[in-house]
């Protein structure tokens, strides 16, 4: 039942993903949390090759390997997002349910929570069959545009 209670809980803040590591039983090694510290600053999708550039930009004494298995570990357990895109996978801080805008002339994926109206869930389940129990929407779209049409 504890168990539970870890998975439902949002993380919304460093603080946050660090006690989650714990309560999962991870450590919180010194990588693993310039990793965190990273994320939570920059507040945007990140390759791992970005991640290991920005630590080393820092001075932070960390390996590509060691990002990598840092990143994999800390998406699997539901702590950061991992993003699988044509170009390669990113990573961002908020890991709960949510959806995105894809700025097509920045090449910028932005965060957003939304939520649908009750009537279109229903819609859908009727339509589907399926209940609805959490759902993401990607967005796509120009910053820069020119004026509609």
């Amino acid at each position: 039942m504890q168990n539970q209670s870890i998975t439902t809980k949002s993380i919304r803040s460093l603080e946050d993903a660090l006690e989650r590591c714990q309560q999962l039983g991870m450590r919180v090694s010194r990588q693993r949390r310039f990793i965190l510290e990273l994320l939570w600053a920059a507040n945007e999708h990140l390759s791992a090759r970005e991640i290991y550039d920005r630590l080393s930009q820092q001075g932070k004494d960390i390996g590509h390997t060691s990002v990598y298995q840092n990143l994999e570990a800390l998406s699997t357990q539901g702590i950061i997002e991992c993003i699988e895109r044509c170009d390669g996978r990113l990573y961002g801080n908020i890991s709960d349910s949510h959806s995105h805008v894809n700025c097509i002339d920045t090449n910028q994926l932005l965060d957003i929570h939304i939520e649908l109206p009750e009537e279109l869930l229903r819609q859908v389940e009727e339509k589907t069959g399926v209940r609805i129990t959490e759902y993401s929407i990607n967005f796509y779209g120009y910053r820069n545009s020119p004026d509609k049409p």
